[in-house]
């Protein structure tokens, strides 16, 4: 779509966002994580249920470990359709240096209420808020599947109970978040994505 629109910084934000996969080692502050964690909060959610769980880790270990079981669990898994995405992470789990959440000091990963209709779309609504919070105080940002795809992974399940998660929860997805070290570019749009429907009055 190439004809003026209204321009304005919310706007602005989601023009400008990218998606980061290179981040600085540059810890993210008490004050920055509290902001992001404030807008997963104030996303919309089917009936206003708010069942999700939003967990924040920043400890380096902590996140190390959970790649390893990442990594570990990609080695076992089978992916159930032939998603790129999927293929292309099984097989990047097999380089020594793989890192699924790109190295970021924080990951977010956002849980929901099992068998719960809306847990993908409310979770995904909420790290939206995050993605377009953290551009806006200068942070770039990823979403993340990989723990989405190993959800029903035992070892991986053991230790995101560890961290808080109810082992009840279905794991939807999460935030990789940190300042950005490489910027990416922006990708083009695809043509034929936009219908505006006219109705025919003779």
């Amino acid at each position: 779509m190439n004809r003026e629109t209204i321009r304005n910084e919310v706007l602005d934000a989601i023009l400008l966002r990218r998606s980061t996969r290179s981040f600085e080692e540059a810890p993210i502050t008490g004050l920055e994580l509290d902001t992001l964690l404030k807008a997963t909060i104030w996303a919309p959610s089917g009936g206003n249920n708010q069942t999700w769980l939003f967990t924040a880790v920043r400890d380096v270990e902590t996140l190390l470990s959970l790649n390893k079981l990442v990594r570990d669990g990609f080695q076992k898994w089978i992916p159930d359709d032939d998603y790129p995405g999927k293929l292309g992470a099984k097989k990047a789990s097999q380089s020594e240096g793989f890192n699924f959440y790109y190295h970021a000091p924080l990951l977010i990963i956002a849980s929901n209420a099992p068998n719960y209709e809306n847990a993908m779309a409310d979770c995904a609504l909420a790290l939206e808020n995050v993605f377009l919070a953290a551009h806006s105080i200068g942070l770039g940002s990823c979403y993340i599947n990989q723990l989405h795809w190993l959800r029903n992974d035992q070892n991986l399940r053991s230790f995101l109970f560890e961290l808080g998660i109810p082992k009840e929860h279905t794991i939807c997805s999460a935030a990789a978040i940190g300042r950005v070290k490489n910027q990416s570019s922006p990708p083009a749009r695809k043509p034929g994505t936009i219908n505006v429907y006219t109705p025919n009055k003779q």
